[in-house]
């Protein structure tokens, strides 16, 4: 099955037919660097590492490029008002955002590029520009003429006129038109400003995509991504820029996620209502926030909430559980005889991979790959409570390779990369608190019940294990011992 991708364009999945077979080029539009990244930037982030990781995965290879904007009116404003130099802003914030991607476990893009290492290039673009009568100067700035790009507003599904109508333009007597964007703007007293054929001034946000995705990727490739709030003006201009430039296509596939919202409003920093990534990863693991994100489709919007969060932590904990009590299992069995493994319960195990697949190449719908982890989870926890002390080695090979291709599977969306797992997974204290336990106390039930086993007192060993799961902690017995997990009470 090939891979399929739903197109913002054509608002339809389209087959992955990469320019270059086998190479994919994709470029994400980054951070305007000037504060703290929150959770939708996470989003942003988390999905497309994790499309790099399945498409080499799946044997391609991929060149990704993700830009920082470090030169912007954000930047200057946030810069005067602190006191500092924009370039110093920026670039502690470009230092910032690494630390939390670092945090977050996503790999560094192929290419980083920045705005203001590309200022020949954006000033070569917009001359191009300027010679084909699709831009105009007046008064030191610069402006792209959308009346002469005929598909403009193709991507955001809008004619011109409607945009007009809904949009709020910022007056510009200079303009010909009031949808007219800027592309070089004239220098102002205090700001970061570079020579050009137009007077000093700087760039305009949009050129700088469409001038460093052409240098990196060419004038056309694969794959271009971000958020939906992307789609227009910025996007869509940036297709007028590049395609009006070269003639030719850009992008021939646009990727777009959904919001991270808060009671259904979405994040953002002009709301005041966002969330940074260090404030969530400093009260959960980073490997909880990706199963979280992934536990929803990146096109679907995601509701942030401390259930979520703390469904995503049960179930992780429950996955990780899972995997080392299989990977704690002799790698040799005492005979090779039948096993406990039923037919049924081995196909379960040996398509995971293809069931996994199946659902990333639709559109990584990373929600259904959940979903076949989980149900193998949930097989696999039946077989271990079935397995005898003397196993066949017939099931133990099934058992380390489902372990491993849970490992495999799970590297794909950033999670079960430790060799072990802490109970609970950052939150435990807060979460045993409300429950009114301690680790301590479910130490020394774990222990009592352990002796209860030996002296085959099954009577108190089941009491103790029910009293726990009445208060909301699961026991799962392993050769190495018994660990214990959170679980949903009431149901």
């Amino acid at each position: 099955m090939a891979i399929t991708i739903y197109n913002t364009m054509s608002r339809s999945k389209e087959p992955l037919e990469p320019l270059d077979p086998g190479h994919v080029k994709l470029y994400a539009c980054g951070i305007t660097s000037y504060d703290y990244c929150h959770i939708g930037h996470a989003r942003s982030a988390l999905v497309f590492d994790m499309v790099v990781r399945y498409l080499r995965h799946r044997g391609y290879k991929v060149t990704f490029v993700r830009n920082f904007t470090d030169v912007d009116d954000k930047i200057i404003a946030r810069a005067h008002k602190m006191n500092v130099d924009p370039a110093e802003l920026a670039q502690r914030f470009i230092d910032e955002f690494h630390t939390d991607m670092d945090a977050l476990g996503t790999l560094r893009p192929d290419v980083e590029p920045r705005a203001t290492a590309h200022i020949p290039e954006m000033i070569a673009l917009i001359g191009e520009l300027m010679d084909k009568g699709l831009a105009y100067a007046a008064e030191g700035d610069v402006f792209f003429r959308v009346e002469r790009f005929r598909e403009y507003g193709k991507l955001a599904g809008r004619t011109l006129d409607d945009m007009m109508a809904g949009a709020r333009v910022e007056v510009n007597e200079s303009k010909q038109n009031p949808m007219d964007f800027a592309l070089w703007k004239a220098a102002k007293p205090g700001e970061p400003q570079w020579d050009s054929p137009w007077g000093p001034g700087r760039p305009g946000w949009h050129i700088e995509c469409s001038a460093m995705s052409r240098k990196y990727l060419g004038n056309e490739f694969d794959i271009h991504g971000g958020g939906k709030d992307l789609v227009f003006p910025h996007h869509e201009n940036e297709i007028a820029q590049s395609c009006g430039a070269t003639g030719k296509g850009f992008a021939r596939l646009w990727m777009h996620h959904g919001f991270v919202t808060i009671k259904n409003e979405k994040m953002a920093k002009s709301l005041g209502n966002f969330l940074t990534i260090r404030d969530v990863l400093a009260r959960y693991p980073a490997e909880v926030l990706r199963l979280f994100i992934f536990s929803a489709h990146y096109r679907s919007p995601l509701d942030f909430n401390e259930s979520a969060l703390h469904d995503a932590t049960t179930g992780l904990s429950r996955l990780y559980a899972c995997v080392q009590r299989l990977e704690a299992l002799p790698k040799t069995g005492s005979h090779d005889g039948e096993g406990c493994i039923t037919e049924t319960g081995a196909a379960l195990l040996s398509g995971l991979k293809s069931r996994f697949y199946e659902a990333m190449d639709n559109d990584f719908n990373t929600a259904r790959a959940i979903g076949h982890l989980f149900e193998v989870v949930k097989s696999l926890n039946q077989v271990l409570e079935l397995l005898p002390e003397q196993a066949a080695m017939s099931d133990l090979k099934k058992l380390h390779q489902a372990a491993a291709e849970l490992r495999e599977l799970g590297a794909i969306l950033g999670i079960l990369r430790q060799s072990t797992w802490e109970q609970g997974c950052g939150e435990t204290a807060e979460k045993l608190a409300a429950l009114g336990l301690l680790e301590e106390e479910i130490a020394r039930l774990i222990a009592e019940r352990a002796a209860a086993r030996k002296a085959k007192d099954w009577a108190a060993s089941d009491a103790i294990r029910d009293q726990l799961l009445a208060k909301g902690i699961a026991l799962k017995d392993s050769p190495k011992g018994t660990v214990w997990e959170f679980v949903q009470q009431g149901g």
